[in-house]
């Protein structure tokens, strides 16, 4: 009997966070750095408390952060330790379709105890993540942080990443890993960096570029107290910048964010970052100023990052117009078999795409390979900034537009939101 593709076979990811370069094998002839995919524990309720047991990416939760600058070449070999194929799938990354991590479509599924190299350029700076296909958590752990460095630095004293999670423990602290057959879900436990409150020192009359990245299968109201906050990129790209009322932004699973923040409250202040949820805010971290004294002048502000190589225009006159019906209640599609492609088109024609949730659970719906605008209600423009991933309440639709300027076979993951966490797909080809 042939498998089928579903969350759980193809595995779902968690997070990573610590930003480190991107690391060479010690002695490796062929350059190529080693992520493991493997089991391990973490302590995900803090120190004081039992770890739960976890797969991971060298068996952390989150995994190793991979730093690099646009335009540098990533060399990673992925091991697979796990007892179950996987892949890697490098979420928001418009790079050669063969490194896209969709196993029967672009790639074979990585055996148990074999191994896969991915190789490519990034084109674009910004922040990124990796994981398996299927839903962003997975509610077991893999995943992690991928950041392209802009070619020159940017003008921050601070730059910290802050993955947030939301997992689902017994009293022992294991991974409840199927909740579908319960009446009463267990209780959330939310993580930043996979410890229950992380701490961002920093001193006073800085600047804090903040990335936010939404790791769970869940929607995360975030806030940033006590300071402004200027939104700077959305999924990796530039955006226009725009401040955030109350220095709160709602990401859905796989979204990130870069936010600036200046630093202006006194020496040894702190202020929390908080996520809301149904019982209210829960602080997940904290903003911890020195003692001493901190800058004796603010930096210059910055309008915007420096863009990335996508389209400026786009020509609706000509636009491939259909719609992406997808429905996570519907059967998966058949490992290594998948479906005729929901549309093919032809290399650099705008397509317009109403992203189409069918199911019965709100959806996270990513797009492969492409980045794309969200459609004003008349066709007469766009918002101001680009996304990956978007989310679409059930029994609705989002309107987006984009280039199709990257060849191959691409995936339309939608990647359902909690309290039911279905997986579905679609794919498009360019030719």
């Amino acid at each position: 009997m042939t498998p089928l593709v579903t969350r759980r076979r193809v595995l779902a990811a968690g997070i990573a966070a610590t930003l480190v370069p991107l690391a060479r094998r010690s002695g490796a002839q062929d350059d190529f750095r080693t992520l493991t995919a493997r089991t391990g524990d973490a302590r995900l309720r803090g120190p004081g408390e039992p770890a739960s047991p976890i797969l991971g990416y060298d068996g952390t939760v989150p995994g190793p952060t991979l730093r690099l600058k646009r335009g540098e070449e990533l060399k990673l070999r992925l091991v697979n330790r796990l007892a179950e194929h996987t892949t890697i799938h490098w979420h928001g990354l418009r790079i050669t379709n063969a490194m896209d991590g969709v196993p029967g479509l672009t790639q074979a599924a990585v055996a148990p105890n074999a191994s896969f190299d991915y190789r490519f350029q990034p084109p674009d700076a910004g922040t990124f993540w990796y994981r398996p296909l299927g839903r962003a958590s997975g509610g077991r752990g893999l995943a992690g942080l991928l950041i392209v460095d802009e070619a020159e630095p940017v003008d921050v004293g601070y730059d910290v990443a802050l993955v947030l999670d939301d997992w689902r423990l017994d009293a022992s602290g294991k991974i409840i890993a199927d909740e579908s057959k319960s009446q009463d879900r267990a209780p959330s436990h939310l993580t930043a960096n996979g410890i229950p409150r992380a701490e961002i020192a920093v001193r006073a009359n800085e600047r804090l570029r903040l990335r936010l990245l939404n790791a769970s299968g869940r929607a995360m109201p975030v806030r940033v107290a006590d300071h402004a906050a200027t939104v700077m990129a959305l999924d990796g790209q530039p955006a226009e910048a725009f401040p955030l009322e109350r220095a709160r932004i709602v990401l859905a699973p796989g979204n990130r964010a870069d936010l600036f923040i200046e630093l202006g409250l006194a020496p040894g202040a702190t202020a929390p970052i908080l996520v809301e949820t149904g019982r209210g805010e829960t602080e997940v971290a904290r903003i911890v100023y020195a003692t001493e004294p901190g800058r004796s002048f603010v930096r210059p502000p910055i309008r915007t990052l420096p863009a990335n190589a996508l389209a400026e225009r786009m020509d609706f006159t000509h636009a491939l117009r259909l719609i992406a019906a997808l429905n996570p209640d519907a059967e998966p599609w058949p490992a290594g078999n998948p479906p005729p492609p929901l549309f093919a088109v032809k290399r650099g024609r705008t397509v317009m795409l109403e992203l189409r949730n069918t199911g019965e659970s709100a959806q996270a719906i990513h797009v492969h390979g492409h980045h794309f605008r969200l459609l004003d209600a008349l066709d007469d423009g766009w918002k101001s900034y680009w996304l990956d991933t978007v989310a679409v309440p059930s029994s609705r639709g989002q309107r987006i537009a984009f280039v199709a300027d990257n060849p191959g076979k691409w995936m339309i993951e939608g990647l359902g939101i909690a309290p039911r966490e279905p997986w579905s797909a679609s794919w498009f080809e360019v030719t």
